[in-house]
């Protein structure tokens, strides 16, 4: 609603949250909690689920027992397997909806293509693809870091002539049985999809840049016995805290003792002889192990579970191609030794864009003096408090920001930073004020104390660098990750000192127009005098 007279602009929603995966659902959860209403939350896709809702493709579940990956406020003691299916996640995320009453918050169908503070008003206007705009006072991005598809740009791809398809954007139209299939890639996602495709195809080629570690997945049938179990609330509040520490100690436990590197590698070294093991009992033929044995250290990449992924590659219509991909051509694929194999169907397995120019974020958003955050953070490394809040960007939180995130299950990540932006929110009210912008100065601690930190991990002393691990991004830094235990995450995000941020503005008086014109841009850490390079 406009006013007049020179009055304010007042915003249509107090909150507005991008994205309708785990993330946005549990911002909402958090906003409710904090007696905050007045909110939309908004995404591309008709429903919610986000990363579950999009990627469909064969095989696919999550890699954290089901147990423990669902939210501390709603507990879920219905599973089908320990490993759930990835359909079976989706419902779970349509649950939390309902009984947490957000239906009615929801703007499905419609997604975010720009976002652009107002600094006269204090408030973010969000244009949508339908060039429909939203005006905020506050805005929560929650689009996970698995959203842009990373295809490949491998010469010739736009002219074959076959199927071709990202995991993610799976065409359930497509039958794929008795075709000839490539898959590119072997990381997370392929080796669920491997196992599956195997058993319909005529033929499978996996063409592998790098081998992954993986390790025995102890998944099993929850029936009505142990789902009863769980239905027992203090034992389920047990199971999922033991799973979660469990779970971050066998992905970040490297980052967590960092400071130690003799103990790291002693750490990595007895993990690596036992993945190594589990592989010899599944493949004896020597050459195919080799070809499957990871030549990076243990945690320089997300590491796996499957119990069938190694066994796939024994069986006779299944190949394994670690040639270099040279080309596409009309029907097929040209690996680097010069070998055409012809396919109906190609399937790119390789991930996403995390934390690269001109994608995080997916859309440009604009901050104080028309900053723009991707191009500020190519300049300028990616950085953010907390994961949280970057300066410059007033009334502005992430969920899954640069350095929020300590291995593990993402789902400590999503309630850890949800609170910290709903504490903030909840502290501008109080003082009613109209911007909330966190602080330089503890900005840039912060930004130092992390950067030193991953520096010092493993993935950084022990050869990861040249491992194409997303966890270092073309800057050269370990953005993606917190080198800390989801313990410190939760506790930091929870009681960090809220004059980190500064307040101003006020209900009845404009917020104070920026002095600065030119392309101006808040300080960064890179110039701060204890800043870790």
């Amino acid at each position: 609603m406009n006013s007049t007279n020179g009055s304010r602009v007042h915003p249509r929603y107090e909150v507005a949250v991008i994205g309708a995966g785990f993330g946005g659902i549990g911002a909402g959860v958090a906003l409710r909690r904090a007696g905050i209403e007045n909110f939309v939350i908004i995404d591309k896709w008709p429903k919610v689920g986000g990363t579950w809702l999009a990627n469909t493709y064969p095989g696919v579940a999550v890699d954290v027992p089901s147990p423990v990956y669902n939210f501390s406020f709603q507990p879920r003691s219905r599973w089908s397997r320990f490993f759930a299916p990835g359909n079976e996640i989706q419902r779970y995320a349509e649950e939390v909806v309902d009984r947490q009453g957000l239906r009615a918050k929801l703007r499905l169908g419609k997604g975010t293509v720009r976002g652009a503070f107002d600094e006269a008003d204090d408030l973010w206007r969000l244009t949508l693809d339908d060039g429909s705009e939203v005006t905020a006072r506050f805005v929560i991005g929650a689009v996970g870091g698995l959203e842009q598809p990373n295809t490949p740009p491998i010469p010739g791809i736009d002219e074959y002539t076959g199927t071709i398809m990202h995991s993610s954007r799976w065409d359930h139209d497509y039958d794929y049985r008795g075709q000839r299939v490539a898959v590119i890639g072997t990381g997370a996602t392929a080796l669920q999809a491997i196992p599956e495709l195997a058993k319909d195809v005529a033929r499978l080629c996996v063409y592998q840049r790098r081998a992954i570690w993986i390790g025995p997945k102890p998944d099993f049938a929850m029936g009505p016995v142990l789902n009863g179990v769980l239905a027992f609330a203090p034992l389920q509040k047990t199971v999922r805290l033991v799973g979660n520490i469990g779970v971050n100690a066998g992905l970040g436990a490297g980052l967590a003792v960092s400071n130690y590197p003799r103990l790291t590698s002693v750490g990595l070294t007895l993990g690596e002889t036992a993945l190594k093991g589990f592989l010899f009992t599944q493949v004896r033929d020597p050459e195919l192990r080799r070809k499957l044995t990871p030549d990076y250290r243990l945690g320089c990449k997300r590491p796996s579970i499957s119990n069938d992924y190694f066994k796939t590659f024994t069986r006779p219509h299944v190949d394994l191609v670690t040639e270099r991909i040279e080309r596409f051509t009309r029907t097929g694929i040209v690996s680097a030794d010069g070998v055409e194999r012809e396919f109906d169907m190609a399937v790119c397995a390789t991930g996403f864009k995390v934390m690269e120019k001109g994608y995080t974020p997916p859309y440009p958003i604009y901050g104080r003096d028309g900053i723009e955050l991707g191009a500020f953070w190519d300049e300028n490394r990616f950085q953010a408090y907390q994961g949280v809040s970057v300066p410059g960007f007033p009334n502005s939180f992430l969920i899954t920001g640069p350095y929020g995130y300590a291995p593990g299950s993402y789902i400590p990540l999503i309630e850890s930073t949800a609170a910290h932006a709903a504490r903030v929110i909840t502290e501008t009210r109080r003082r009613g004020a109209t911007r909330a912008e966190v602080r330089q100065e503890p900005h840039d601690r912060y930004f130092a104390r992390m950067d030193k930190r991953a520096k010092r991990t493993h993935l950084f002393t022990q050869g990861c660098v040249t491992s194409n691990t997303y966890y270092i991004n073309y800057q050269g830094d370990g953005a993606a990750f917190r080198p800390s235990t989801q313990l410190e995450m939760y506790w930091e995000n929870r009681h960090f000192p809220l004059d980190d941020y500064r307040y101003t503005g006020g209900v009845s008086a404009a917020a104070p127009r920026s002095r600065h014109r030119g392309r101006a841009r808040p300080r960064t850490a890179a110039a701060a005098p204890d800043a870790a390079r």
